[in-house]
């Protein structure tokens, strides 16, 4: 019974911390496809390309604000992604009158490319975020986890002594990995929280462009250069 829990540890702390450096590889994926789309913001027709910039700041902020919101305010989660579809759908609306303006592969054509990205990025990070172990493997660990402790008190009983420190020791290491394991399951909650550094780092280098202001909010992280 001790080597079945042990498995089924093993198996369910492998799949809860797959499932979290997916999630953090879809902030950094989001990022660069957000910085990506900025810079071939500058290529689009004079007069739309600030206009399609201060959305996308907007948006930024929107997907952070997003991102740190706790499991117990689904309505404020529910608003902000809303909020994120309709700047998209303004984003689209905006590379479909470029394309009208300026159909080129170099002016439109490259911003539609990074738009697209951006918006799939979105859709993956909204998946992984909600992606988690299934409710059954966890049932089958915790119902293994009480029959396997009450196994051991019950040979205890038989065996006429007490619980030895051994025992102790290994009931709350399990205890210790099971509260990891539902830790880096739940990304809105608990201790451990995906990494929105690559995010807020955009969000500064955004904000210290030329003729905007700077954002003091930020963290002074070096932010990683988009993808051209």
């Amino acid at each position: 019974m001790l080597g079945l829990l042990a498995l089924l540890l093993a198996f369910t702390f492998s799949a809860a911390l797959q499932r979290y450096d997916d999630r953090s590889q879809t902030v950094v994926a989001e990022a660069d496809a957000i910085g990506t789309t900025y810079l071939r913001a500058r290529l689009l027709p004079r007069g739309m390309h600030d206009e399609v910039q201060a959305l996308l700041r907007q948006y930024l902020d929107v997907r952070i604000q997003e991102g740190r919101v706790d499991a117990t305010e689904p309505v404020l989660h529910e608003s902000l992604l809303h909020q994120a579809k309709l700047m998209e759908a303004q984003l689209w609306s905006q590379a479909v009158r470029a394309a009208e303006q300026a159909p080129g592969p170099v002016t439109s054509g490259l911003f539609i490319q990074s738009l697209n990205e951006l918006i799939d990025t979105s859709g993956t990070r909204n998946a992984a975020l909600n992606r988690h172990v299934p409710e059954i493997v966890l049932f089958l660990m915790f119902a293994t986890i009480v029959l396997t402790t009450a196994t051991l008190g019950y040979a205890s009983g038989i065996a006429g002594h007490r619980v030895t420190l051994a025992a102790f020791v290994l009931v709350m290491l399990i205890a210790l990995v099971v509260y990891l394991i539902i830790d880096l399951d739940r990304p809105r909650r608990g201790s451990i929280q995906v990494s929105h550094e690559n995010m807020l780092s955009l969000q500064q280098t955004i904000g210290t462009a030329p003729g905007h202001p700077a954002q003091p909010d930020s963290p002074p992280n070096a932010p990683q250069a988009p993808r051209w």
